[in-house]
């Protein structure tokens, strides 16, 4: 078998596939940009042509049809490409090999996520809990050419918005809605987070090793990182990163200036996608370089020397992730006088189960928790020896460190969401588990009679294509089923779902009339209304701005959410539509000419309404209950209906709800 498993370069005390003595990284700086932009492009035309051809299936559900094909298809393709590393094929042109990768691994990923959801047109999760928001903002992000907030008006938006950008430019050009175009845009980028995986592992490691490394990657992203599309592809991309940076610091000799500055573009796409980890990446870096430092130290190197080199190679990374990282939050950065006038925000008031508890993928009773189990073994046995096993093993302990900052950032009342660097540190042990196995059935060939080599490569392959059969179908089954049932249940602004249903007792079945009768008694166009609503759902679909944003957590802090709950609870005191006339027009706010109330008098109303309270109009707001779980407590607010019999406001019921607009 002449592919990757009986590579005896992979035992011994020599590192795995360190990169090369004279330069940074295996491929030539062009060829890598080549590389990356073309498997992109690949990857990006493959899913769209397999999504298409998925949305064609037309299954009904409930039905496990769906399952099924995605269970089969994607065991073909994982076995196509464990028999290419197996047997290899030399013989073939170079392109002709990486073409094959990009399409396999594209297909790959494509197949798995977009079968179980062929007769839906939303993403995993559905328009439920943080996907409404998600969607609001492709939706915000497709009404304009610029950045904007997600909900408030003439506002400097604070969630970084260059993967949403992105994604309106990809719905202006297919001709669709925002909301409409957030699947098959999210998962677009999933398949591309997997072939630009694989190009990066190149940089640093052999190429078979850099597919087994991006197939680790992609597994370990549909248990736990692909409903999280925008924060995927930095969290994938990471740990290769991290081993490119970790050779670029401890480079004896001077380090290529292209190196650094591609390290850079790396922190700086995290800076313009997800905050979280960009400061991950910025403290992975400037710990690599401590660590890198005080080894030097240690050995005797002068400090001021040592110091200043590692210095002059951290400032073009962060010059360079300067430059892109201003491009989303100069606007922000203005607006808080460059945070020194920086508001408070809620976003990290949240503490779920999965930030409470340190994280153990490795003793997890799984075939995904024996991989990360080797994972570990490999990079504390190998990390004095092997940069590939020491930068790894950093990222891991960073991982540890940031969930105890997380746990003392409590006496501050505040959290670091540790949780959500759950997936870094699971596709990390991932890959440091197929490294590993690797490592160690190179060792068994070398020791044992050369008679059983055969057999050996044949069982190791054969298990490694079971490993990754099974972790598939526990995503398809298990992970990710919750997930699908939203997208199936969820409904559409055309007040139906996927299945067909249409039942006027649930609030999403009157969402087409809502946005109709807005339009109807506005006569203007979506971006024109700003909205005080009880239904937020709206904001999903529509291009709305809103007064409030659903909850304090993704408010933008530059909105002061509490002062316009306040300004609300205030608007509810008014018992003449000239009261409220005249506290609409002193408000400080710019104030609603839309209102969507809950009219507990509708028939298809649920909202229950205190004795004291009846008659009235109902509006839900949330405040934040952090550290309390669930984070934000509802509670309601009532509007005296008479508030809005006059003619300066006209009222038309639409099922559960009271449309109210402002002449």
């Amino acid at each position: 078998m002449a592919g990757i498993l009986p590579s005896p370069l992979l035992t011994g005390p020599s590192p795995i596939d360190e990169p090369r003595r004279d330069s940074a990284v295996r491929l030539p700086l062009r060829g890598a940009v080549v590389e990356l932009l073309l498997c992109a492009v690949v990857a990006a035309v493959v899913s769209l042509l397999l999504q298409f051809a998925v949305a064609r299936l037309g299954i009904s559900e409930p039905s496990f049809a769906p399952e099924a094909l995605a269970s089969v298809g994607s065991a073909l393709v994982l076995t196509a490409l464990f028999l290419l590393l197996a047997f290899g094929h030399r013989r073939s042109p170079r392109w002709t090999r990486l073409l094959g990768t990009w399409v396999a691994l594209s297909a790959f990923s494509t197949l798995a996520l977009a079968i179980p959801l062929q007769s839906t047109r939303f993403y995993y999760g559905g328009s439920s809990v943080d996907n409404g928001f998600r969607m609001q903002y492709m939706t915000r992000m497709a009404s304009t050419p610029g950045l904007a907030d997600m909900n408030y008006a003439h506002t400097a938006p604070y969630y970084p918005g260059g993967w949403f950008w992105l994604g309106g430019r990809f719905a202006n050009l297919i001709g669709w809605e925002g909301w409409a175009a957030y699947k098959p845009y999210a998962l677009t980028w999933v398949a591309v987070t997997t072939v630009v995986a694989f190009t990066l592992w190149s940089v640093v490691v052999r190429r078979r090793l850099a597919l087994l490394a991006a197939l680790a990657t992609a597994l370990a992203g549909m248990l736990h990182g692909i409903e999280e599309p925008y924060a995927w592809p930095s969290a994938a991309w990471l740990t290769p990163v991290a081993v490119l940076c970790w050779h670029a610091l401890r480079r004896q000799q001077h380090a290529p200036r292209w190196t650094l500055i591609c390290i850079g573009c790396y922190v700086g796409f995290a800076a313009v996608t997800y905050t979280l980890h960009f400061a991950f990446a910025v403290l992975m870096v400037v710990t690599m370089a401590v660590l890198i430092g005080a080894f030097r130290v240690h050995q005797g190197q002068p400090p001021g020397p040592t110091a200043k080199q590692l210095f002059l190679r951290l400032v073009p990374i962060g010059l360079v992730s300067l430059v892109l990282a201003l491009l989303v939050w100069l606007p922000y950065l203005l607006a808080t006088s460059f945070l020194l006038d920086n508001p408070r925000s809620a976003a990290q008031h949240y503490l779920p189960e999965d930030s409470a508890f340190l994280p153990v993928p490795m003793m997890q009773a799984t075939t995904f928790g024996v991989l990360c189990l080797a994972g570990l073994v490999w990079l504390l046995v190998r990390c004095r020896r092997n940069e590939v096993a020491a930068s790894m093993l950093t990222i891991v302990i960073a991982v540890y460190v940031w969930f105890v900052l997380s746990t003392l950032a409590l006496m501050a009342r505040t959290t670091l969401l540790a949780f959500r660097l759950n997936v870094i540190l699971d596709l990390t042990l991932a890959v440091a588990g197929v490294f590993g196995l690797l490592e160690l059935i190179g060792y068994l060939r070398r020791q044992l009679d050369s008679r059983h080599a055969l057999r050996i490569s044949m069982v190791s392959c054969a298990l490694g294509l079971l490993g990754a059969i099974t972790i598939t179908q526990g995503a398809i089954g298990l992970a990710l089923q919750d997930s699908v049932e939203r997208a199936y249940a969820d409904y559409y602004p055309t007040g139906d779902n996927a299945m067909g249903h249409r039942d006027p007792h649930k609030p999403g079945s009157w969402t087409d009339d809502e946005i109709r009768t807005i339009a109807e008694l506005t006569g203007r166009q979506p971006t024109q209304n700003l909205l005080l609503t009880t239904d937020y759902k709206l904001m999903s679909f529509q291009p709305y701005w809103g007064f409030q944003q659903e909850t304090p957590h993704y408010a933008n802090p530059l909105a002061d959410y509490d002062e316009r709950a306040a300004e609300i609870q205030r608007w509810t005191t008014a018992r003449t539509s000239d009261e409220l006339l005249r506290m609409l027009r002193t408000s400080r706010f710019e104030t609603p000419n839309v209102f969507v109330l809950s009219n507990p008098a509708s028939p298809y109303s649920t909202v229950a309404v205190p004795p004291e309270q009846a008659g009235k109009l109902v509006l839900q707001l949330k405040g934040d209950a952090f550290p309390q779980l669930p984070n934000v407590r509802d509670y309601d607010v009532y509007f005296y209906p008479a508030v809005f019999d006059s003619p300066a406001f006209v009222r038309r019921d639409v099922g559960p709800y009271a449309i109210i607009v402002r002449r």
